[in-house]
């Protein structure tokens, strides 16, 4: 039998979903252009105040990864508010948000989804394959990400 969801108050990524999230964003010790007309970016995806030429270690660029990830889930715990969740369900989506902002993942149709009554779970996850696009073209490597960000919403 399948243990109940969770409020997402009480859930965290989890260690395998932080790895998840560290492969699929690469690591970088330099600040660089991941795609053009892209922010500059460095460690494992972190583009938040980052400047030409900085530099990082693994070290240093895990801890961020992990800082920037439990910053992305209150803001998700916010906008979710009391729907129930998956641990697989969360992991997936703190993944997404990751990668798109949780101002992309608040506004969505994925969070309405989530939100009304009763939730439509699998709308909500399939919601995450919409997400393969930037600034209106297709990228091979998003398409790849947001389907195994789907499958691990789906439990699979």
């Amino acid at each position: 039998m399948k243990h109940p969801r969770t409020a997402v108050a009480a859930l965290s990524l989890s260690a395998a979903a932080l790895v998840g999230i560290a492969v699929h964003e690469g690591y970088r010790g330099e600040a660089y252009t991941p795609v053009p007309g892209d922010r500059l970016t460095i460690g494992f995806g972190d583009a938040q105040g980052v400047q030409a030429g900085q530099r990082t270690d693994p070290v240093r660029a895990l801890i961020r990864l992990n800082q920037q990830a439990q910053a992305f889930e209150r803001q998700m715990r916010d906008c979710i508010g009391g729907v129930p969740l998956y641990q697989h369900e969360w992991d997936a989506y703190t993944s997404l948000t990751f990668n798109i902002g949780s101002g992309a993942f608040c506004r969505s149709t994925l969070v309405r989804m989530l939100k009304q009554t009763p939730p439509d779970y699998r709308g909500a996850c399939d919601q995450i394959l919409r997400w393969n696009r930037f600034q209106g073209r297709e990228l091979a490597g998003l398409t790849k990400r947001r389907q195994e960000e789907y499958k691990m919403c789906m439990g699979a």
